[in-house]
């Protein structure tokens, strides 16, 4: 019982010693007690001179993006020959995330205890999904766990930098938006009540479209935190019906593909994520109807989810997989005729894998296409407002003449 606590409660050390040749070094280890980080000193050959406890820091969340790096050097140390309980050890104590540190030392603990690495993996789902773990179980029982590891962390990588792709476009016109409404409500707030002042004395009407725009900045002037308080509003609505009602997250999804641009790139990355996890659980011998369900909760779309499993159901009841997207229609016709040559050659993970490639390649076309249209309509956007607000306010100097 006592060793299980000493190994669950690991505490990073800070460490100054000399190694075998007399250099002064430092540097970091995990260890339970201060005893016992002297002793690992000691057995590295390091004769320890301060050994203290690091102070404790919040550490930074771990992101998807930390673990397919780290997937990737745990795949080449394993390829290496290193152990793989020295191999976590080393990650954890590489890392400036104590969070990551604490993740990778615990792993290694349940390893060095005899827990196989898929189980030590599946303890922690907040990091490892499902589909992770199934791979890296179905590496260790075939004897290819170095094989399997370097085709998840580049499975990882291709799925990060496609997110991001997808974040980036989505980010253009969310800062169109955001850069009209700033410069907006400066130019009301700020700007136009010194025109109202300037105006006030003129003894005569002044023209529709300028007292519509003093209406308005007298509104955000003395309201100006209800329409703030109905943006924030409005934006955490969207969050969190979106985390809470499935059906609002599939109608905003269903949004998202009908619009310009935007839609063709969430269709593409649809596809070329659910290619390249059909390429990877094939494979890695996961069966049709079993890597589907896996296949759907990858696709990030509800509708493409959706119509995954569809596919699955299809094909559990003896549809062929090709016949059964076909019959989805939120499938290319070029994409089902690929996956129906793999399905007739034997080789549905080959073709998969270049579906994926051929639509990650399109997905960043499209966003870099998409941000040379939006920097001159961001330019367009804001001097059309500006535009509005000054002819609003210099309209009435123009009809001067007629006043005197």
């Amino acid at each position: 019982m006592a060793t299980t606590d000493t190994q669950t409660k690991q505490i990073n050390w800070i460490y100054e010693g000399r190694d075998h040749k007399g250099a002064r070094i430092k540097g970091r280890l995990m260890a339970s007690t201060l005893t016992l980080a002297r002793a690992e000193l000691r057995r590295r050959g390091v004769a320890p001179i301060k050994v203290h406890r690091e102070k404790q820091k919040p550490g930074k969340r771990i992101k998807p993006g930390d673990i397919a790096y780290v997937s990737r050097q745990l795949a080449t140390m394993l390829a290496a020959g290193v152990p793989m309980v020295q191999t976590f050890k080393v990650l954890g104590e590489g890392s400036d995330n104590p969070k990551m540190r604490s993740l990778m030392i615990n792993i290694g603990n349940d390893i060095e205890a005899g827990t196989s690495l898929s189980d030590a993996l599946s303890k922690h789902p907040k990091y490892f999904d499902e589909l992770y773990v199934s791979l890296v179980a179905t590496g260790e029982q075939s004897g290819k766990l170095e094989e399997l590891l370097h085709r998840v962390a580049t499975y990882k990588e291709k799925t990060e930098e496609l997110k991001r792709k997808v974040k980036k476009a989505l980010m253009y016109p969310a800062a169109v938006v955001v850069a009209a409404v700033v410069v907006t409500a400066i130019l009301m707030v700020f700007v136009i009540p010194k025109f109202k002042g300037f105006y006030a004395d003129f003894g005569a009407t002044l023209p529709a479209l300028t007292r519509w725009v003093i209406a308005i900045s007298d509104s955000m002037v003395h309201t100006g935190w209800l329409y703030l308080i109905v943006i924030i509003g409005i934006a955490m609505g969207l969050v969190m019906g979106r985390r809470r009602s499935p059906k609002f997250h599939r109608i905003q999804d269903r949004i998202l593909l009908k619009i310009p641009v935007i839609g063709m790139i969430m269709k593409k990355s649809a596809v070329a994520r659910f290619a390249r996890t059909l390429g990877i659980v094939q494979a890695a011998g996961v069966p049709m109807v079993e890597g589907l369900v896996t296949v759907a909760n990858a696709t990030g779309n509800t509708i493409y989810q959706d119509a995954v499993i569809r596919i699955s159901q299809q094909v559990a009841g003896g549809q062929r997989i090709a016949r059964a997207m076909n019959e989805t229609n939120v499938f290319p016709a070029i994409v089902t005729q690929m996956i129906g040559i793999g399905e007739e050659s034997g080789e549905i993970d080959k073709m998969a894998s270049k579906v994926a490639e051929f639509y990650e390649m399109e997905v960043d076309t499209l966003v870099d296409g998409l941000s040379q249209l939006l920097e001159p309509l961001i330019m367009m956007v804001l001097g059309v407002v500006v535009g509005t607000l000054v002819i609003a306010m210099y309209l009435p100097i123009f009809n001067l003449g007629n006043v005197v």
